[in-house]
Formats: structure tokens, sequence, C-alpha cells
């Protein structure tokens, strides 16, 4: 069963960049679409980006348009989550998941292989 694991998160100052990264091994994800999501203390999970088999992206978060990208990397099996200009709001546990298909979804129960997190902290 595929279980992602996600990276790269920290500790960074408002108006910083982090670029966090979305692997799994054992699995190749160039067919699959990959979202990110997040969850910040007390909240439900929020769906961030995701982007297709065929790089499509969908943004569901209006709060980060602008701010933040989604890309894949195939020879590196890797899904990234570029993230700019942070703002304190942006603090949450930032996760990567599948549709196990080629297109994404805007219900997050047709998501799959939540992975650990990343924690992701902006404060100064």
């Amino acid at each position: 069963q595929l279980r992602f694991v996600e990276s790269g998160g920290g500790l960074v100052q408002p108006g910083g960049s982090l670029r966090l990264s979305c692997a799994a091994s054992g699995f190749t994800l160039y067919n699959l679409a990959i979202g990110w999501f997040r969850q910040a203390p007390g909240k439900e999970h929020e769906g961030v980006l995701c982007i297709s088999s065929s790089d499509g992206i969908t943004h569901y978060a209006d709060s980060v348009k602008g701010r933040f990208t989604i890309s894949r990397d195939n020879a590196k099996n890797t899904v990234y989550l570029q993230m700019n200009s942070l703002k304190p709001e942006d603090t949450a546990i930032y996760y990567c998941a599948t549709t196990y298909g080629s297109t994404c979804s805007p219900r997050i129960t047709a998501y799959d292989g939540w992975g650990q997190g990343t924690q992701v902290t902006v404060s100064s």
C-alpha cells in the first residue's frame, strides 16, 4: 500500500519560503494525481493544491493563490510544494495524498496514502 513521506518543513519567519517534498518508495507517481493538504491546530484538514497526471493544477485554498505552487519531478518520483511569502496563518502540518487516479478531486475523502506530514511553523 502506498504511503507518502513528506519532508522539508520547519520554522520560518513571515515572508520566508519553504519547499516541501512528497515521495513514495516502491510506487511511481507520474501517472497519479497528487494533492497537498494541511491541518492547522484545532482545525479540519484543508486542501491546498493538487497536480494531475497531466500536470493540470487545481487550487483548493484561495489564501495561497499567488504564493504556493505545486510541481512534480518524475525523474525523482517526487512532488513539491513551493511556498513563498509565508504567513503565520500558514502554520500547519502539511500532508500529501493521492486519488489513485489521474485526476484531482474536490473531496478530501477521495484521497489516500497519507503520511506523517511535515510541520511548517511561520513565526517571528
